[in-house]
């Protein structure tokens, strides 16, 4: 039977049942149901709305349908309209009238806004455990190479020496940043809205504060209008998986770009790569390249959450059940990216050698071959326009500014001397780059 029988003269046309039902995704919150309620059920004893005798006969129902859904000796109904009416059809039918008492004072809307907030807190948790052993992996990665040259790149096109070292470091920087967008995320929603009823309240004495400590929230949602029609922590938290995504994209395609001949600077390892099935040499990235496309699939989970808000009047709206299935894909979607992503990047070879010698092959020593003259006395337009001028000669004799004779040097500028060479090692130019600035 349904919750909402009784205005109702006949049964619901099973199309609207399966149409309406959404025990298929909200079955993963049975836990914070079953929470939720038990915590409801305490204050209602303590408050004198159900008697000392109902309120032990809930909280024990109530924990053996949560252990026996774990251990597998309760199967949850998947003609059930949703989990909320499961666990309490459950109750009732367990412990009779007694279960019938469990929704004094609350309404369903309430009872949803709180179980979907106790699960994304439980998630971002969990995220947020995760994001910080990639980022560790990706620091240690980084700090194995603080002294392997690469070349850096601006418009994909070779700029200046830097360190693998520092690449990497970057990512690492972008990823502490999703942390705190997580954290913040999570203290926000970490309030009750439990107690706001359908959306004016209720008239029975309950205790919101003890609820919301019961269940460890930091307080309660004031407003018990916004308090079941807000979604805003929804969107909040697929705002910064979506941001985390575009960081693990970028850094998949560089992995990708670098993995390949033409870059050759890292080789993923082949547990973590994929072939062809018609060309039996290559190896492919294929890892990186989920991970990429899969940024657009939280994107649009992002675009399904704030398409469905903008226009909703207060209070709550049946088009809010769309919020579960999305913010749970995008959870979903950026744990399984991390964890193939983890031990990808783990077990990467770097080839310093090949990334040494891109760096030699590009002139991204010319800024410093500038400011060498700079050093010297002259303005840096000038200093700009002589050593553009050397690398068009070394590109003309098919040599470096390192192998570049000192007369054709002074050929161009007369402030040249033989301390250029040391200037310009690319050792050099990521050395003086790397000192602490005032």
């Amino acid at each position: 039977m349904k919750l909402w029988a009784g205005r109702f003269s006949k049964e619901a046309d099973k199309r609207t049942n399966d149409f309406n039902s959404s025990i298929k995704f909200d079955s993963r919150m049975f836990r914070e149901d079953i929470d939720g309620s038990v915590a409801h059920a305490a204050m209602l004893g303590a408050q004198g709305i159900i008697s000392a005798q109902d309120c032990e006969k809930i909280i024990n129902g109530l924990k053996g349908i949560k252990e026996d859904i774990l251990s597998g000796a309760l199967l949850i109904d998947p003609d059930a309209e949703d989990i909320h009416t499961f666990v309490e059809q459950t109750l009732t039918a367990r412990i009779g009238d007694a279960g019938k008492r469990l929704h004094t004072g609350r309404s369903r809307n309430d009872q949803v806004a709180t179980d979907i907030r106790l699960t994304l807190r439980k998630e971002c948790d969990e995220v947020m455990d995760q994001l910080r052993h990639l980022t560790d992996t990706i620091f240690n990665k980084a700090h194995e190479h603080e002294n392997t040259i690469m070349p850096g790149y601006t418009h994909l096109q070779r700029a200046q020496p830097i360190t693998f070292c520092m690449q990497l470091s970057a990512y690492v920087s972008m990823l502490e940043r999703d942390m705190g967008r997580l954290s913040d995320a999570k203290a926000r929603m970490n309030v009750s809205p439990l107690g706001s009823g359908a959306l004016a309240g209720t008239t029975y004495p309950i205790n919101r504060q003890m609820t919301a400590q019961l269940l460890g929230f930091d307080g309660v949602v004031e407003n018990t209008l916004d308090g079941v029609s807000d979604r805003d922590f929804c969107l909040e938290l697929a705002a910064a998986l979506s941001i985390l995504m575009v960081h693990l994209s970028r850094l998949c395609e560089e992995i990708i770009l670098w993995c390949s001949w033409e870059f050759k600077f890292v080789e993923l390892d082949d547990a973590f790569s994929t072939g062809s099935s018609i060309m039996p040499q290559k190896k492919n990235p294929d890892l990186a390249e989920l991970i990429r496309g899969k940024s657009g699939r939280v994107f649009g989970d992002l675009m399904t959450l704030l398409t469905m808000m903008k226009g909703l009047p207060l209070a709550y709206n049946k088009d809010m059940q769309e919020d579960k299935e999305a913010i749970f894909d995008a959870i979903d979607t950026v744990k399984m990216c991390m964890t193939a992503m983890d031990p990808m990047i783990e077990t990467m070879r770097v080839i310093p050698e090949n990334m040494r010698r891109a760096a030699a092959e590009g002139f991204i020593n010319a800024t410093d071959c500038a400011d060498y003259l700079v050093g010297r006395g002259l303005p840096f337009r000038d200093a700009y326009k002589a050593t553009g001028e050397l690398v068009a000669l070394c590109i003309r004799e098919k040599c470096t500014l390192e192998t570049l004779p000192l007369e054709q040097y002074k050929a161009i500028c007369e402030l040249f001397d033989s301390d250029v060479y040391e200037a310009i090692k690319l050792e050099t130019c990521v050395r003086n780059r790397q000192k602490p600035q005032a």
